[in-house]
């Protein structure tokens, strides 16, 4: 479960560093919850074609991560954030991220 949450939150981050393919393959099957073969079917290409796209987009997502943090980033605000005192601050903050 926790590597399903990493993966749509890298999506969120790097979506428009994917082809339109890629998104809408990665949205089927992290968003919509479809089946490879399922996907497969919709898309008229073989279930190993998207199996193998589903395993390049994850290594285009960690990659763009290990290059350019700002999923850690994000992260390491948001616990900066929570223990700040001053509420007013850290809305501002969480509104521009």
């Amino acid at each position: 479960m926790e590597e399903f949450i990493y993966y749509n939150e890298l999506c969120d981050i790097y979506k428009p560093l994917l082809t339109t393919k890629q998104q809408q393959y990665f949205e089927e099957y992290y968003y919509n919850n479809l089946s490879l073969s399922e996907i497969s079917e919709n898309y008229d290409i073989s279930r190993n074609a998207i199996s193998k796209q589903i395993n390049v987009i994850r290594d285009k997502l960690k990659d763009y991560e290990n290059k350019l943090n700002l999923h850690t980033k994000k992260e390491k605000i948001y616990k900066a954030l929570e223990s700040t005192s001053d509420h007013a601050v850290a809305e501002i903050i969480k509104n521009i991220i």
